[in-house]
C-alpha cells in the first residue's frame, strides 16, 4: 500500500503573502478624493447623470400629482359641499352652542363661574364675548359682508346672493357697553345654532300638537305669538331651564333677546358671502347666587332631535355667581 504524498504549501504561502490588505476607511477621502477627483465615490459625470435622472423622475411624479389634484378640485364647489344633509357626516339635526366658553386650559368644563362685584374676575367672560361678537359689530371682518347685507323680516326674506343683517342693538342690555350685565350678577349667554348647508327647519308654527316635553312657558309664548303676530311663527324656538327641580327654582326669570328663537328668514343656509348665523341672547335676570345652577337650553323644530350625548339640538352648561 502506497503512502500518501504530502501536498506542497509553497504556492499557497506565496499567494497569501501577495494578498493586498484593505486600506482603512477614511471619511475625508470618501467625501472628497483629490487624486481621483471624486465626491462620495462619484465623479462629475456620474453625479450629473444621477442628478438628471432624479430631477426627471420627481418632476414627472410632481406633474402627475398636480394633474390628479387639479382633476379632483374640478369636482368640488368652493361654496357647495359635495355631501349634504343625510349624505353628509353632519346629518340633518343641528347642534346648539353657547358663548362665552371657559378658559382654554379648562376646555372640558362648561361652568361659568365669577364674582359679579370684581371686574377682573368676570373680565374673561366679557372679553370672550367681545371677541366672539366682533364679526357682528364690524362687517369688514367677514369676507364679502357689507355690500350684500339685506334688512330681512318674516315677510321679507333675502334675495338670492344677499344675507340678512343681525341688529346688535336689539340685544340690549346684553351689550358690550353694559358688560353684558355680568357686573349686575345677571349674565347674558349667547346661543348659536350650528350651520348645515341647505337644511330647512320644520317649524312649530301652531300652538296645536306641540311636543309634550316642551316647557309650558314656551307653549304659552307660541300661543300668544299665534294670536298677536302670526307671521312670526316660522321661528326655531329656544328654551333654557334648570335641569332639576332645585335648578328650576334657582334659575330665576329668563329673557330672550331679540326674540325667543332663531327667525326662519335666516334659513336655509347656502354659504353665501358675508353670512352670519343668528344669535339669541339669554338674559338670566336674577339667578340665585352662591350655588351651581345646571342649565339646559334646547332648540325646537320638528326636524331637530334632542340628544345630549351626541350634542344635538341642545346644550348644557352650569352657572355659579359668588
Amino acid at each position: 500500500m502506497s503512502k500518501p504524498v504530502p501536498m506542497s504549501t509553497s504556492n499557497t504561502d506565496y499567494d497569501l503573502q501577495n494578498i493586498r490588505k484593505p486600506e482603512p476607511f477614511k471619511l475625508g477621502e470618501f467625501l472628497y478624493n483629490s487624486k481621483e477627483g471624486t465626491v462620495m465615490g462619484r465623479d462629475r459625470a456620474s453625479w450629473a447623470k444621477i442628478g438628471i435622472f432624479y430631477m426627471a423622475f420627481y418632476g414627472v411624479l410632481a406633474a402627475l400629482v398636480a394633474i390628479c389634484m387639479w382633476a379632483f378640485f374640478q369636482t368640488l364647489d368652493p361654496r357647495i359641499p359635495k355631501w349634504t344633509l343625510d349624505g353628509s357626516i353632519i346629518g340633518t339635526s343641528p347642534g346648539l352652542g353657547f358663548r362665552p366658553l371657559p378658559p382654554v386650559d379648562n376646555v372640558e368644563s362648561t361652568l361659568i363661574w365669577y364674582k359679579g362685584t370684581q371686574h377682573e374676575n368676570y373680565k374673561h367672560w366679557t372679553d370672550s364675548l367681545d371677541k366672539f361678537l366682533d364679526v357682528y359689530k364690524t362687517p369688514g371682518l367677514t369676507p364679502g359682508r357689507g355690500q350684500n347685507i339685506y334688512n330681512c323680516d318674516y315677510n321679507q326674506p333675502p334675495p338670492r346672493g344677499q344675507v340678512c343683517d343681525v341688529d346688535i342693538k336689539l340685544w340690549s342690555p346684553c351689550t358690550k357697553e353694559n358688560n353684558y350685565s355680568y357686573h349686575k350678577s345677571s349674565p347674558c349667554i349667547f346661543l348659536k345654532l350650528n350651520k348645515i348647508y341647505d337644511w330647512i327647519p320644520e317649524y312649530y308654527n301652531s300652538s296645536k300638537n306641540l311636543p309634550s316635553n316642551m316647557p309650558e312657558n314656551l307653549k304659552t309664548y307660541i300661543a300668544e305669538i299665534e294670536q298677536k303676530e302670526a307671521h312670526k311663527l316660522n321661528t326655531i324656538w329656544v328654551s333654557c331651564e334648570g335641569e332639576n327641580p332645585a335648578d328650576q327654582e334657582n334659575i330665576g326669570p329668563v329673557n330672550y333677546l331679540p326674540v325667543r328663537g332663531f327667525p326662519g328668514y335666516f334659513y336655509p343656509y347656502h354659504n353665501s358671502e358675508g353670512y352670519l348665523s343668528p344669535l339669541v341672547a339669554v338674559h338670566f335676570q336674577r339667578p340665585k347666587r352662591g350655588i351651581i345652577i345646571n342649565i339646559e337650553c334646547k332648540a325646537w323644530a320638528r326636524n331637530i332631535i334632542h340628544d345630549r350625548k351626541e350634542r344635538l339640538g341642545s346644550v348644557h352648561y352650569e352657572l355659579l355667581i359668588d
